[in-house]
């Protein structure tokens, strides 16, 4: 590469930050293209999951998470990204394309980007510990830069009727259950959601967890349901064409990484958005029809007994990048990396 871009090493180790980005059930649906002058991210269509995700919402806002992932490392490296993203409307996949000026990181770079080898999927109960509300204001301000609103959500009765819903009408559709069990219940593998992440669906949880295969996960026996003083966080956006989706990715990124610096853990829920209907009702129920819910996230604090949760695996960044003309980047392939 020249002065003017990242090196090889430098770009490999911004992907391989990048590739811990949050999925819908890990399928991490992106492949990166590096140019001598440009880094350049495209959605992989053949990993949408179409009975989860019908309107490939949560494709493109997974998309947005690992762009703003890459960002984030290549600051914390000295590289400052410009992007532009669409850039090419003949291209559909083509999501974004990144390039890059030297610029000293800030402390919030370097703190953001070690956040993401920190960062895990806790589906378990939260402790008893209140959230502060100054972190959740922190989190709005950072995701409100990024034309992206951020609302508390009160797991109200009304709330949960729509969550049940959402969960039933999954669980008579035959075609959701195949393609859940195909992408959960994995012990060894490079993508989908291993039994070990995921606990059992407690009815009785503030915000139920998704009925995964084979959920090998214990709760902590000091943190019931009853004493779990979470909170349900969502984010939305003003319009819900492809690029609010891919900004709501990127914003979810930084909520996320925002939340683990604070030592909080967090969760996404996504099922109640993938029902047309639940979502509608949601946008109601939440943003009084005035924003679109992107993602719902989950934050509390881990029960001071839980155990570290394991790390998920990733695909080899060598499988989901090569150059411009299809050939692999200089260096030996890289293993497969964790991180849900």
């Amino acid at each position: 590469m020249t002065g003017q871009f990242a090196d090889d090493h430098t770009v490999r180790a911004a992907l391989t930050l990048a590739s811990r980005a949050p999925s819908l059930h890990n399928s991490q649906p992106w492949l990166w293209r590096v140019g001598p002058h440009s880094l350049h991210l495209y959605a992989d269509r053949s990993l949408h999951l179409k009975h989860a995700d019908p309107d490939q919402r949560e494709f493109i806002v997974s998309c947005g998470a690992a762009l703003n992932h890459c960002v984030l490392a290549l600051a914390a490296m000295g590289w400052q990204a410009t992007i532009h993203r669409l850039p090419n409307p003949d291209e559909p996949d083509h999501l974004a394309s990144i390039t890059l000026h030297r610029h000293p990181a800030t402390e919030t770079d370097v703190i953001l980007a070690a956040a993401i080898s920190n960062r895990r999927t806790d589906r378990r109960n939260f402790s008893s510990r209140p959230v502060d509300l100054g972190d959740v204001a922190w989190m709005g301000a950072r995701v409100a830069r990024m034309g992206v609103s951020l609302r508390r959500v009160e797991t109200t009765s009304d709330f949960k009727a729509i969550l049940t819903q959402a969960v039933w009408q999954h669980a008579y559709d035959s075609d959701y259950a195949r393609e859940l069990t195909t992408w959960s219940g994995r012990y060894a593998a490079t993508a989908g959601v291993p039994a070990r992440n995921t606990p059992e669906s407690d009815p009785h949880s503030a915000v139920p967890a998704r009925f995964f295969a084979g959920s090998a996960l214990d709760q902590s026996p000091h943190a019931p349901p009853a004493y779990d003083n979470g909170v349900l966080l969502a984010l939305g956006t003003s319009a819900d064409d492809e690029l609010s989706r891919l900004r709501a990715g990127e914003a979810t990124s930084v909520a996320l990484l925002t939340a683990t610096t604070r030592g909080l853990a967090t969760c996404l829920v996504s099922e109640v958005l993938e029902v047309a209907e639940t979502r509608k009702m949601l946008r109601s129920e939440i943003f009084d029809d005035r924003y679109h819910p992107q993602i719902l996230v989950r934050v509390g604090w881990a029960p001071v007994d839980a155990e570290p949760l394991p790390a998920t695996p990733r695909r080899p960044v060598g499988d989901r990048a090569t150059r411009l003309d299809g050939s692999p980047l200089d260096g030996s392939p890289l293993d497969g990396v964790a991180g849900e």
